[in-house]
């Protein structure tokens, strides 16, 4: 699979706080794209974006905006301020990864399982997680268990929500899911 993946800052922002950013470039080359959105939020916290503007700087990263009139920016409008009847707004981040994987076809990489998971879903997205990834890596042989166990370690020690206590434990509580085979 080659389509793009649009991150999310709770995603993109799990590598970047633990200086781990080069197992996204090496997973997904030429893939990886932040919205300006979702640029502008990681570039309120300094340290964080200028690690990301090393990766854009070095083409590993890709930024994007949403043109004004284009069907993504319909889209993100509506999500992110004029959602429909008995929906919640969500933030400008979400919104635009949806709008612009929804348009350009390709995967949304956020945590934020609560303000995604029904948009992807009634959109037909496919998504992913920063605890998908570290699997993903893990199954291509990127990282070992040691190495996930380390990072996942480090995440959680940055109160980042990976959904398991260690990489170990995620592992075995998902070993019948398909993405782990």
């Amino acid at each position: 699979m080659t389509d793009p993946l649009y991150f999310d800052n709770d995603c993109i922002s799990a590598f970047l706080w633990v200086r781990e950013e080069r197992f996204l470039v090496a997973l997904y080359p030429g893939r990886i794209i932040v919205p300006q959105q979702v640029y502008n939020e990681i570039s309120l916290v300094p340290h964080l974006k200028t690690r990301l503007d090393a990766q854009i700087a070095a083409g590993s990263i890709t930024t994007c905006s949403i043109a004004i009139g284009s069907p993504a920016a319909v889209l993100y409008n509506k999500l992110a301020y004029a959602p429909d009847e008995g929906r919640a707004i969500i933030g400008r981040g979400e919104a635009s990864v949806i709008a612009l994987a929804f348009v350009n076809g390709g995967t949304v990489a956020s945590n934020n399982i609560r303000d995604v998971a029904a948009y992807v879903s009634e959109l037909g997205l496919r998504h992913s997680t920063t605890s998908d990834i570290l699997v993903e890596a893990y199954n291509r042989t990127i990282i070992t268990e040691a190495d996930g166990n380390i990072l996942w370690q480090k995440m959680l020690a940055k109160k980042r929500k990976l959904g398991a206590a260690s990489f170990s434990d995620y592992l075995a509580a998902h070993a019948d899911r398909d993405e782990l085979k």
